[in-house]
């Protein structure tokens, strides 16, 4: 996601987090079978729900404008971490008409965005189960405590679908926490003439009575703030890099502005990120560009990148390498956005540097020269103070000079051998602060807590590191 700009003490880093478990075995909480209502995120407390680890979403969603209603049925495919009697949920809204657990009838209650399921018999820990949910209503846009929209933000002619951090409940039912990650299928039906965007691949589209059914597929794991429904009236373009499809749709607003010339550089990002960090990610990429400047933001939605209007060509790479850091490699704890966002940044500078621009250094020095009373610096990137922060521009400029910091200390070869690994070790995880000082620590060969203390969570300039 682009800076908050255009969307938007501590203590020694190994001590700043930690890491919390997606479930809590019930011997930790006196034989307690019911989940946790949620999973302690320190910014989001109620985000996701503890007992169980979804494995895959199948979405069928049938979605029309003109009276802004949507009618879906989730079958959420998920296995007990532990015994449970009841369970939660996340989902803002909706009239629910039917709700069945491995194909039985199960009780519920609402309470705020907490979908509380009790089924009719106990689920085992370590077994499978099925949760099917069909509801209809009015989809929910979400405004983010720095007072941006997400969710289902509706347009002129459809909806710009974007989720980060909190906005997926409010149009499917969720285990919404970026630590429980899943494959989808996700069916879309809009009215003829339109284009639903999933995520991954087009699997097929069906037209049907004056509807157009768009099925698409993502078989590599995701987190939900990342899964896409964007729909509205748009020119769709198939290309490839290798063997890999790129769906690029555009509003016929935003055509004549070189849209989709942009999303064409596409394919080349991809190639120069796989040989600096290693493979691209998944089977599929793209991005849809939609006339929606009112939201003011991009984001990385997992193989679809979402952008409000036509993006510069900067927006067009960061979003593209948080394919890479954020959407393979997913945050374990909201307050660690810098290892999304600082790693974008950084991204954007090296792929000037390497192509003839400005290098990363350069980037550095511009952003070191703000004056030591700037505020820039009294919110360090992994210590801004809470949600309402958590895409200031010091998320996205000092950690990219983190990252730029570091590869000076440790030197070229240790720096992107790190950034490598980084993303193998990684690959459709989830990650901390303190996992990536270890690795660059063992990578660099020498003892890095005061460097990643000063840069991540003193609230001042830094004077020597």
């Amino acid at each position: 996601m682009p800076s908050v700009l255009s969307r938007r003490a501590a203590t020694g880093v190994l001590a700043a987090l930690t890491t919390l478990a997606i479930a809590t075995p019930a011997a930790a909480t006196g034989g307690s079978t019911v989940g946790s209502p949620g999973l302690g995120d320190p910014y989001f407390p109620l985000a996701g729900n503890g007992g169980y680890d979804v494995k895959h979403y199948s979405l069928d969603l049938d979605y029309t404008r003109a009276d802004n209603h949507l009618g879906g049925s989730a079958v959420i495919t998920a296995r007990a971490t532990q015994n449970l009697s009841r369970f939660d949920l996340d989902l803002r809204g909706f009239a629910i008409s039917s709700l069945r657990v491995d194909g039985a009838p199960a009780r519920f209650t609402r309470d705020g965005q907490e979908l509380v399921i009790t089924p009719k018999h106990t689920l085992r820990a370590g077994r499978s189960f099925t949760v099917r949910v069909d509801y209809a209503g009015e989809p929910t846009e979400v405004i983010d405590p720095d007072g941006s929209s997400e969710g289902w933000v509706t347009t002129g002619d459809g909806a710009f679908v974007v989720n980060e951090p909190q906005g997926s409940p409010g149009w499917f039912p969720a285990n919404d926490n970026p630590r429980d990650k899943a494959t989808y299928d996700i069916a879309i039906t809009v009215p003829k003439g339109i284009t639903a965007i999933g995520n991954g691949r087009l699997v097929s589209k069906r037209d049907h009575k004056g509807k157009t059914t768009w099925r698409w597929r993502e078989d590599s794991p995701m987190a939900t703030y990342l899964a896409t429904a964007t729909n509205g009236v748009f020119e769709l373009r198939v290309s490839k890099v290798g063997k890999i499809p790129l769906y690029h749709a555009v509003d016929p607003a935003e055509v004549p502005k070189g849209a989709f010339d942009l999303l064409g550089a596409e394919a080349e990002v991809i190639t120069f990120f796989s040989g600096l960090y290693g493979p691209y990610p998944f089977s599929s990429g793209g991005g849809v560009v939609d006339n929606a400047p009112e939201v003011g933001y991009a984001l990385e939605s997992q193989t679809k990148s979402q952008y409000d209007q036509t993006p510069d060509a900067s927006t067009v790479v960061h979003e593209i390498s948080h394919q890479w850091f954020g959407d393979s490699i997913s945050l374990t704890s909201w307050q660690d956005i810098w290892l999304n966002e600082g790693f974008a940044a950084f991204s954007e500078w090296i792929y000037a540097e390497k192509h003839g621009g400005e290098t990363a250094q350069q980037a550095f020095d511009a952003s070191f020269a703000r004056s030591a009373t700037s505020s820039f610096w009294r919110r360090p990137p992994a210590n801004v103070g809470g949600p309402e922060f958590m895409f200031g521009s010091a998320v996205y400029d000092r950690g990219a000079m983190t990252l730029q910091a570091l590869r000076v200390k440790i030197g070229d070869r240790a720096f992107f051998g790190l950034l490598r690994d980084w993303y193998a070790k990684n690959r459709n995880g989830n990650v901390t602060t303190a996992d990536f000082v270890k690795l660059a620590e063992k990578r660099g060969g020498q003892q890095l807590d005061a460097f990643f203390d000063t840069w991540l969570y003193q609230p001042v300039k830094p004077t020597t590191w």
